[in-house]
């Protein structure tokens, strides 16, 4: 009930911040503007609606998860709320967990909005409804509760700014990872292979949320690659959230 209650509250606070009303609207003059583009451009015009449209709500939805993620703890320690908070009979990683659920409720509101206006610019243009979009919106979601977790780490003990700064590298780290697989292929055995190694398996690979090509293009998706994103999701936010709890537990407001 304590978590309900601060994930409602958050919720309630980070409704009425003017940032997410400004990514929703720059989010939905992109979403527009591809049907624009599309018009201008030779080619499968649907497609290119789909693509711009699922590339849009991934790139939003993430900067929504990091400007409103990376100011959740900072902004109670800023005010001095936290000491009123920590000072009820309520454990450090409720307060944290409240955070985390308020503000992964308020982001599913502005990616249900995004996509609402995204399924509705495609059907003025196709006059059909296309549901396979909703499989890629659903990871996209999951790739922002993911980002939403690590912003929440490092706003546990840096600024905004720095917090930002670092989530948006995880963010970027995430889509680029594959690269290091390329580079391992191409590495002589040794020092070098093996330490690039060990950082591509640390490294985030957020690529597995990625389904905009396979979904666009009609490309079959095995199952189990669905089953393997979820599992993967799953295990990396709880991770970080652990960490998050631990590094939380450890700071002194004193």
């Amino acid at each position: 009930m304590k978590i309900k209650a601060i994930a409602l509250n958050t919720f309630k606070e980070a409704i009425r911040d003017r940032i997410l009303y400004v990514l929703l609207f720059f989010a939905t003059v992109c979403i527009i503007f591809s049907r624009i583009l599309a018009l201008l451009t030779v080619g499968d015009r649907v497609k290119i609606i789909e693509d711009v449209g699922l590339a849009s709500l991934s790139l939003f939805g993430a900067l929504m998860a990091i400007f409103m993620g990376t100011g959740l703890v900072y902004k109670e320690i800023d005010k001095k709320t936290i000491y009123t908070i920590l000072a009820k009979p309520i454990h450090r990683f409720q307060f944290l967990l409240g955070k985390y659920f308020g503000l992964v409720l308020t982001l599913f509101v502005m990616l249900l909005s995004m996509s609402v206006i995204f399924l509705a610019v495609i059907f003025l243009h196709t006059f059909t409804v296309e549901w396979e979009m909703l499989v890629a919106i659903l990871f996209i979601f999951l790739e922002v509760c993911l980002i939403t977790s690590v912003a929440l780490l490092f706003s546990c003990f840096s600024t905004p700014i720095l917090s930002s700064l670092l989530s948006l590298s995880f963010y970027l780290i995430g889509h680029l990872s594959w690269g290091l697989k390329t580079l391992i292929d191409k590495i002589k055995p040794g020092f070098g292979k093996t330490l690039t190694q060990i950082i591509y398996t640390l490294a985030p690979d957020l690529e597995n949320f990625n389904f905009k090509t396979e979904i666009v293009h009609d490309l079959p998706i095995p199952p189990q690659i669905f089953l393997f994103s979820s599992l993967y999701w799953m295990a990396y936010t709880l991770a970080i959230l652990i960490l998050a709890i631990i590094v939380f537990k450890k700071r002194d407001f004193i």
